[in-house]
Parts: C-alpha cells; structure tokens; sequence
C-alpha cells in the first residue's frame, strides 16, 4: 500500500522469525509474547495485516432500545440527547442486573460501550434514591476524565453531581469537592489512596463500587492499593467489575470483590482484527520526518494518532510538525492535567487533527473516528502494540495502523 516507503513484502520473509530482543518471555494473545523488554524488527510481518471484512458483528439485543429500559425519563432524554438509539451487547446484558442491585462481572474488549453499561443504571439509582453513591476506579487520569466527562452528559439537569480525584491536579480543590458529598467519585488508585489515608473519603460512606479495567490496573502495579480499597469496603454495597480479561492475580481480586455476581461476556474479535497494518521502512533516518511529513498531507489522513517512547521525543515531534504548519497536540506525563484535558477535547471536535502521544494514550481512551495510528517510534511490548493501534477501527469500524521501522 506504501510501496514509495515500504520494500517488496516478500523479501521482508527473509528476516529470522525472531521478532522480540529479549528471549525470557511468556506467551500472549496469536502466540506472541506477552512481557517482553523491546520489540525489534527483525521480522517485519508482525506488523502486516489486513483488516477482517467481517471483524465487529453486532449481536441481537433483547432490548432494542435503551426505552425498554425501567430508567427514569430526565435520564432517557439524556441519553437520546447523546445519540445513543440500540442498546450495545453488554449495556443489554449489564444494565438490568445492575439495576436490581446485583454484583456484576463485565468481560469486555474496549469499544463495546461498557462505560455507559455501567453509567446508566448508575445514574437512574441516584436519582431515585438519593441515599445511592458510587465510587469509580480507573487505571489513568484520561480514563478517569473520560468517564466522569460521559457521566455528566448522562446527568445533565438531573441535580447529580460528581467528583475527579486524580494526580496532577489540585489536590485541595478535590478535598473541597469530595467534603461537598458528591453523588459519585471518579478516580485514579494513587490519588484515592492519599485521600483515604488522610481520612479525607471514607469508602464506607458508598454503596456502589466499580473497578474499570482491573487487568490493565494490575499491569501497571496496582494490585496492591486495589487490594487495600477492597479491605477498606463496607460489607453491605454493589460490586461492579469490568476487564478485558481475567488472569490468576486479578482473579484473587475478583473473589474478594463480588458476592453471586452476574457474568456478562461480549468479547468482539481483537481489536486489531479492525486494522489494516502495514509498515513504513525508513532506510535514511535523517528523511524520517520528511517521509511523516509526506504521509499526514495525504488524503484519508483525516484523523491521526501518532505514537512515540518518550516524553522529550513526543515534544520534539510535535514542535517539528508545528513548524511545518502542522496543527497538532501533545499528550505525555509532563503536560498539566488541564493541557492534557483540553487537547483531547480538541482532538475529539476535530479542531486538531493529529495527536502525538506516548503510551499514556494507548489504553482505555474512546476517541470517535481515529483514521490512522501511526507507530514513528516503536512501543516496548507486542501488548503495548495492540493497545496503540486498537485507538482505531473501534465501534464496527475499520483503521489503518502504520508503523515505522530502519532498514538502514
């Protein structure tokens, strides 16, 4: 597809099968590994796919409409507001149960809507019975926004309020908002952990609790402040529990967590199963930028996410692509939270129509319409990879992953 940039496909086979730098590994999803230190590029081909003609099928729904639902008016016109018309796989299943108060246990992949399976009956509960809060987990700050800025569009006029409680941003400004007895706390385990130690929020004050992607929470060393809310919960509470999957440490989480749960399972395709990929080789680093230069001001390039390692990389590229006249953003650790939240804003209203980001960006965040991924540096693992270019070909729709690689 980029012969002007990629060689003929074939000779890549010549490369040895050995893709991954470091040889201790266990092995992941498609028998690649799973917790690797580098992806080299010795092998080029695991980069190459065409996307499956058939890869979302949207199953039947019992509920053909979020009408059906036993939810309060303000809340339906909210949600008609946001143009949400059939209910997805797991909002069908999910909902309900959550509205009879039960524990539930979401399997999902990213994409299926499993935000708004929880939200939802979330939000009717509160409106009805003003003696209900809930307290939501989430693994990173862009989650966490993502969440509570989707809760208060589903809130609008119904006198519910809610709290952002993540690292960053002021943390006095949170005290204040939390001793205002919101009706939900949105937050990240870190900065949920401070305020519990500083007998700022008291766990046992809610009754309903979600833990939003608890795999990807343990990935990143959270099972041990997941561990101490749990320790921290009231006895009497709802229990709700999303993950893309269940490996043994988060299935010890899980046995602590729920009582009787409903298990509700809508696992699509993977994610990349969406996404045609191909490479980009580049035999002259010194013509990299020229050759991203050339890609951007292609057509179809209408909304694009480019990838780096580091902070200090993306920072560079993205002065480098301003200075071409590029009208790009940045999104990594050293930017404030409200940098951070204003340019996924901008990108979201397609005011921006690249965003470079490190890994920060590669999980958990819904961002409607992304036409392109593109790796310009490579990620540290094969997960990493797939978290990346699942920004794209979301929602029954397909994408377009482009990853650089040397050939020097």
């Amino acid at each position: 597809m980029y012969k002007q940039y990629s060689k003929n496909r074939n000779s890549m086979r010549s490369f040895n099968r050995g893709s991954f730098s470091n040889g201790n590994f266990s092995r992941g999803r498609n028998n690649f590994p799973r917790k690797i230190k580098t992806i080299s590029t010795r092998d080029p081909n695991i980069f190459i796919k065409k996307a499956s003609e058939n890869a979302f099928v949207q199953t039947e729904t019992e509920h053909k409409s979020f009408s059906d639902f036993s939810i309060s008016n303000p809340l339906k016109f909210n949600i008609q507001g946001k143009g949400y018309t059939t209910p997805t796989p797991i909002q069908d299943q999910a909902i309900e149960p959550i509205l009879e108060g039960k524990d539930l246990i979401g399997l999902a992949s990213t994409g299926t809507g499993k935000t708004a399976a929880f939200l939802i009956p979330i939000v009717d509960k509160i409106f009805k019975f003003r003696n209900q809060n809930a307290i939501i987990i989430a693994p990173t700050k862009e989650l966490a926004i993502q969440i509570n800025e989707e809760l208060k569009s589903f809130v609008r006029d119904m006198k519910i309020y809610s709290c952002l409680v993540i690292g960053g941003a002021n943390m006095y400004r949170q005290i204040h908002e939390i001793k205002r007895n919101p009706h939900v706390v949105v937050g990240t385990p870190g900065r949920l952990k401070d305020l519990i130690k500083r007998d700022v929020l008291m766990l046992e004050d809610f009754s309903i609790f979600v833990l939003d992607e608890v795999d990807l929470m343990v990935d990143i060393g959270f099972i041990h402040d997941i561990n101490f809310f749990i320790s921290q919960l009231p006895t009497i509470r709802q229990s709700l529990f999303f993950s893309a999957t269940i490996p043994p440490k988060v299935n010890e989480i899980l046995r602590a967590f729920v009582k009787d749960p409903v298990t509700v399972s809508v696992k699509l395709q993977e994610t990349s199963e969406n996404v045609t990929q191909d490479v980009v080789r580049v035999s002259n680093p010194l013509k990299k930028l020229d050759i991203l230069h050339d890609l951007l001001i292609k057509d179809g390039f209408d909304k694009v996410l480019i990838f780096g390692r580091t902070k200090h990389g993306v920072e560079k590229l993205d002065r480098q692509l301003n200075e071409r006249g590029f009208k790009t953003g940045a999104l990594h650790g050293n930017k404030n939270m409200g940098y951070r939240k204003r340019v996924l804003e901008s990108f979201k209203r397609n005011e921006i129509k690249i965003l470079l980001a490190t890994d920060v960006a590669s999980r958990g965040l819904d961002i409607d319409g992304v036409s392109h991924v593109i790796n310009y540096e490579l990620p540290e693992t094969y997960d990493d990879y797939i978290h990346r270019i699942g920004r794209t070909g979301r929602a029954g729709k397909t994408g377009t992953a482009l990853t650089f690689i040397d050939s020097f």
